[in-house]
Protein backbone atom coordinates (compact mmCIF):
# COMPACT_ATOMS: atom_id res chain seq x y z
CA UNK A 1 0.00 0.00 0.00
CA UNK A 2 2.34 2.44 0.63
CA UNK A 3 4.97 1.69 -2.49
CA UNK A 4 1.36 2.14 -4.06
CA UNK A 5 0.83 5.94 -2.44
CA UNK A 6 4.61 6.53 -2.86
CA UNK A 7 4.51 5.95 -7.02
CA UNK A 8 1.49 7.97 -7.02
CA UNK A 9 2.45 10.76 -5.36
CA UNK A 10 5.99 10.39 -7.35
CA UNK A 11 3.29 11.03 -10.87
CA UNK A 12 1.35 13.48 -9.51
CA UNK A 13 4.51 15.60 -8.31
CA UNK A 14 6.79 14.90 -11.53
CA UNK A 15 7.65 18.91 -10.80
CA UNK A 16 9.34 19.45 -7.42
CA UNK A 17 9.47 23.30 -8.32
CA UNK A 18 5.89 23.16 -8.90
CA UNK A 19 5.63 21.27 -5.81
CA UNK A 20 8.34 24.14 -3.60
CA UNK A 21 5.81 27.04 -4.92
CA UNK A 22 2.79 26.28 -2.47
CA UNK A 23 2.61 28.01 0.96
CA UNK A 24 3.48 24.08 2.64
CA UNK A 25 7.15 24.11 1.94
CA UNK A 26 10.20 24.82 3.85
CA UNK A 27 13.38 23.27 4.20
CA UNK A 28 13.51 19.80 5.22
CA UNK A 29 15.55 20.33 8.50
CA UNK A 30 12.47 22.84 9.61
CA UNK A 31 9.73 20.14 8.68
CA UNK A 32 11.07 17.70 10.11
CA UNK A 33 11.57 19.54 13.52
CA UNK A 34 7.88 20.77 13.55
CA UNK A 35 6.34 17.41 12.74
CA UNK A 36 8.78 16.04 15.66
CA UNK A 37 7.86 18.84 17.97
CA UNK A 38 4.11 19.60 17.43
CA UNK A 39 2.83 16.20 16.21
CA UNK A 40 5.45 13.47 17.58
CA UNK A 41 5.68 12.53 14.17
CA UNK A 42 9.14 10.67 13.10
CA UNK A 43 10.10 9.18 9.48
CA UNK A 44 8.41 5.54 8.82
CA UNK A 45 9.20 4.93 5.58
CA UNK A 46 10.95 6.32 2.48
CA UNK A 47 11.31 6.08 -1.09
CA UNK A 48 12.85 7.96 -4.48
CA UNK A 49 10.41 9.50 -6.69
CA UNK A 50 10.20 11.51 -10.40
CA UNK A 51 13.21 13.86 -10.81
CA UNK A 52 15.03 12.47 -7.85
CA UNK A 53 12.37 13.70 -5.11
CA UNK A 54 12.19 12.10 -1.56
CA UNK A 55 8.96 11.04 -0.82
CA UNK A 56 8.87 10.06 3.51
CA UNK A 57 6.16 9.10 5.10
CA UNK A 58 6.31 10.21 9.29
CA UNK A 59 3.84 9.17 11.77
CA UNK A 60 3.30 8.89 15.37
CA UNK A 61 2.70 5.61 17.17
CA UNK A 62 1.16 7.67 20.31
CA UNK A 63 -1.42 9.24 18.21
CA UNK A 64 -1.49 8.03 15.21
CA UNK A 65 -1.16 11.22 12.80
CA UNK A 66 0.61 10.83 9.50
CA UNK A 67 2.69 13.25 6.83
CA UNK A 68 3.82 12.45 3.76
CA UNK A 69 6.29 14.80 2.45
CA UNK A 70 8.39 15.76 -0.44
CA UNK A 71 11.98 16.98 -0.55
CA UNK A 72 13.67 18.03 -3.77
CA UNK A 73 17.29 17.56 -4.84
CA UNK A 74 17.43 21.24 -3.36
CA UNK A 75 16.26 20.18 -0.11
CA UNK A 76 13.15 21.93 -0.08
CA UNK A 77 10.12 19.81 1.29
CA UNK A 78 6.60 19.92 0.94
CA UNK A 79 4.04 18.73 2.91
CA UNK A 80 2.04 16.77 0.54
CA UNK A 81 -0.65 14.27 2.74
CA UNK A 82 -1.77 14.21 6.38
CA UNK A 83 -4.29 12.09 8.31
CA UNK A 84 -4.96 10.53 11.16
CA UNK A 85 -5.27 6.24 12.14
CA UNK A 86 -1.60 5.40 10.71
CA UNK A 87 -0.71 1.91 10.99
CA UNK A 88 2.57 0.37 10.05
CA UNK A 89 1.74 -3.34 8.40
CA UNK A 90 4.50 -5.81 7.51
CA UNK A 91 2.97 -8.14 5.24
CA UNK A 92 4.14 -10.73 3.42
CA UNK A 93 4.21 -10.68 -0.48
CA UNK A 94 2.21 -12.89 -2.43
CA UNK A 95 3.35 -15.95 -4.04
CA UNK A 96 5.03 -15.74 -7.38
CA UNK A 97 1.96 -16.24 -9.87
CA UNK A 98 -0.17 -15.11 -7.33
CA UNK A 99 -2.59 -12.64 -8.58
CA UNK A 100 -3.45 -11.39 -4.98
Amino acid sequence: MIRFILMSLSVLLASPVAAQTASNCAPREMIVERLASKYGETRQSMGLGANNAVIEVFASDETGTWTITVTSVHGMTCLVASGQAFEAIAEALPAAGNDA
